[in-house]
């Protein structure tokens, strides 16, 4: 029997752009996802950490906004560690911290490819368009390629490859972070049942995504209801492709304020990452080195105990400046007072009450608001199921 036969394909080599790693070793390198103008090519940092037993595949991602610099410490620092116990790994990690080097480069949340989310333009078979596809979709489309290891259905007006050798993703943690002053959490999103997948396949796929995201050890927020979450694209995020359109279990951690590592935070989410390479069976619990801590590491529970989703609100009728009544963090009940909007000379215009239960995630940055802006991020109580139709018209 040959190598291959003996240990799959390539003999257990794990190949992503110029990153080759045999079993047991670790290799960095380059993948390439776009020509430059000016010559050359838009490549995203790669790292395989390939254990020395087979296993299930656990990529990491960070920096898909450029200026989210914890999500990227994160990455690098988690992929480091699991590179020290190769030995122990039963699996892969692949990762690539920096998804965005064009929003790295300018230190922003776009790209200067276009100023519009980066993180809204991956696969979506649904999709449709009368425009061809611009830059940043072709780079995501690639990434999922790489990530799934399938191409996507509606790239045909481009060059999309599927790449990599023994290197496609069972289950995907997206690093981010939300914003200045914002309390850390990891978002669960709902799984979508309809052509893509019955209810069924649904309901086993969200069981082991809850699993992942319990392990990861942060405070777990709902992602938006289905029809709110498919108005704003994040089935086509990251985390949102990889999982509603692949059926791969992925979630996004976010990881406080952008611009500047929280080095808290950063131990937490690498203890995080551990934490679901356990749950996975990439590693014992015992062989975890000593130097990650537990997940949770640092980070204080919810101050609520029943269910909440994320929520961008509530909103202002009145133009002014905002003065917010509650920090990130604070438990609040329906019809408490969040804010007060004052005018100029600092006479009070309006008041701003909470429509539900729940807790504040953060506030929004920056002091005046005009009618109709949201005045926080709140995780609000949620009694919606975990698994629900793409479409309304089907509940």
């Amino acid at each position: 029997m040959d190598e291959s036969d003996a240990n799959g394909e390539a003999g257990g080599r794990i190949e992503l752009g110029s990153a080759s790693a045999a079993p047991g070793t670790l290799d960095r390198g380059r993948l390439p996802v776009a020509e430059l103008p000016t010559g050359g090519a838009e490549r995203l940092p790669v790292v395989v950490a390939n254990g020395a037993e087979t296993g299930p595949t656990l990529w990491l991602t960070g920096g898909v906004h450029g200026d989210e610099a914890t999500g990227v410490a994160v990455v690098q620092d988690a992929v480091t560690a699991f590179g020290d116990c190769l030995a122990d790994l039963a699996g892969a990690v692949v990762a690539v911290p920096a998804v965005s080097p064009a929003g790295l480069r300018r230190n922003a949340r776009e790209t200067y490819y276009a100023d519009e989310d980066p993180n809204r333009h991956f696969p979506d078979a649904d999709a449709e368009s009368a425009r061809p596809p611009k830059l940043q979709e072709r780079i995501d489309a690639r990434l999922y390629a790489a990530i799934t290891g399938h191409t996507p259905d509606n790239t045909t007006e481009f060059a999309v490859e599927t790449v990599g050798t023994n290197a496609a993703a069972d289950a995907l943690i997206d690093c981010h972070t939300a914003g200045v002053g914002s309390e850390p959490f990891a978002i669960r999103d709902r799984v979508l049942y309809g052509d893509r997948r019955s209810e069924s396949k649904a309901a086993a796929l969200s069981k082991d995504l809850g699993r992942l995201v319990d392990a990861f050890g942060l405070p777990v927020v709902r992602e938006y209801p289905a029809a709110e979450y498919v108005e704003e694209n994040l089935q086509r995020s990251t985390a949102g492709a990889v999982l509603n359109e692949a059926g791969i279990p992925a979630f996004t951690a976010e990881l406080g304020a952008h611009s500047v590592v929280d080095d808290a935070l950063l131990d937490a989410g690498v203890a995080g990452a551990f934490g679901v390479a356990v749950e996975l069976g990439l590693l014992d619990s015992g062989d975890v080195p000593e130097s990650v801590g537990e997940p949770g590491v640092g980070v204080d529970p919810a101050p609520v105990e029943f269910p909440v989703r994320r929520f961008r609100g509530p909103t202002t009728d009145d133009p002014g400046l905002v003065r917010h009544r509650v920090a990130a963090g604070d438990a609040f009940a329906e019809g408490d007072v969040l804010a007060s909007v004052v005018d100029a000379a600092g006479a009070e215009r309006a008041t701003v009450r909470a429509d539900s239960d729940g807790y504040v995630l953060g506030r929004c940055e920056g002091l005046a608001v005009y009618e109709g802006d949201p005045i926080g991020s709140l995780a609000v109580r949620d009694d919606g199921d975990l698994v629900v139709p793409r479409d309304a018209d089907e509940e």
